[in-house]
């Protein structure tokens, strides 16, 4: 039985190193879009942007604001935003969220061939 203990004491030092792995968690005040902007000494701004009901028009809010800035000779193309304990992050694949700004990204949106976003498998495929 010793391999037993073993990965018991294995397991045991990887749920502590987990517990202590850094978690940056975005607020989760219902309906409440944000701008996320990281300041200069790393610290995090949430600016509200629009009161809305769901992800998607979270992430178009935040894909006009980013166009909006584009067109007035910005250079960001990526941004982050938060919704309901998600971060939101807009790319140039698309929306990926998370709900921490250390952990895994899942996609959200995907863009179409001309730049919108779309829900993935939504628009419909070419025929080959």
């Amino acid at each position: 039985m010793p391999n037993a203990r073993l990965l018991l004491v294995l397991a045991a030092a990887a749920a502590a190193l987990a517990a202590c792995a850094k978690k940056t968690e975005p607020p989760g005040t219902p309906g409440v879009c944000y701008h996320v902007v990281q300041g200069a000494e790393g610290e995090l701004k949430y600016n509200k942007l629009v009161e809305t009901d769901t992800l998607e028009k979270c992430a178009a809010n935040l894909e006009a604001m980013r166009l909006k800035f584009l067109r007035m000779g910005g250079s960001q193309h990526e941004i982050v935003g938060a919704f309901q304990s998600n971060y939101l992050f807009l790319e140039r694949i698309g929306v990926r969220t998370a709900t921490s700004l250390e952990g895994p990204r899942y996609v959200a949106l995907v863009r179409t061939g001309d730049g919108r976003l779309a829900v993935p498998g939504a628009m419909p495929q070419a025929a080959q």
